[in-house]
């Protein structure tokens, strides 16, 4: 079962998230907030493995909530996705350096919500191939200032080729195909990747892949 927390300060929009999610199966919602103060709160007492929360709330935003969550060793295995909108893209950069695990927009299709929370609840992907990246490459300036390729040291050729295609958004099995790989060898090169980075989570992996310039702005498949 997938426990799930909603956090929005429009009581109209956690109704409509709750409806969704509640009518499937193996998700549950545990509880909602409309602050940052009550998401926070509320986190710590449930401990979901999934938080959907807004950028935008009064008494600690979901920016704050999700630095808080991030930063708490308690709280290592909540997931947390950010509910944005394209206009907002300079507050996501601060939100993936903090810990945020994953991003939809407002008005995103029902089917892209349902995946987004089962896919971002198994740590197997990021939301690909379509909002996270296009955020990301528009959010790529802000990631980076410049290069830091001293960061993927420990990293082998073949590991380095695997961080830029989770860079570039690709789940594990796209990754095996590329790179003639099985899904099993695959997902265990991202594994020690994750070890070797002391990387939250794939976010945290697409993060480094910019920042060490593995992945530009603009790239293409």
């Amino acid at each position: 079962m997938i426990r799930v927390v909603l956090a929005d300060d429009q009581v109209l929009v956690r109704a409509g998230f709750r409806a969704l999610l509640q009518a499937e199966e193996g998700i549950e919602v545990v509880g909602e907030a409309s602050t940052g103060e009550e998401l926070l709160d509320v986190v710590r007492r449930t401990v979901p493995d999934v938080v959907l929360t807004d950028i935008r709330m009064p008494d600690g935003d979901g920016l704050w909530a999700t630095e808080q969550v991030a930063a708490d060793p308690a709280l290592a295995d909540v997931k947390v996705v950010i509910v944005t909108t394209f206009e907002l893209d300079e507050y996501v950069a601060r939100a993936i350096r903090a810990g945020a695990s994953g991003f939809l927009v407002k008005d995103t299709e029902p089917a892209d919500l349902i995946r987004a929370v089962r896919v971002v609840a198994t740590g197997e992907a990021l939301l690909s191939p379509g909002v996270t990246r296009r955020l990301l490459e528009r959010l790529a300036v802000g990631l980076r200032d410049a290069p830091d390729a001293e960061r993927l040291a420990a990293l082998t050729d073949r590991e380095r080729e695997v961080l830029r295609l989770v860079g570039q958004g690709f789940t594990n099995d796209e990754i095996a195909a590329r790179l003639v790989l099985s899904p099993l060898t695959a997902k265990t090169h991202v594994s020690r990747i994750m070890a070797k980075l002391h990387a939250r989570d794939r976010v945290h992996l697409v993060v480094v892949a910019y920042e060490s310039g593995l992945v530009a702005p603009g790239w293409q498949q």
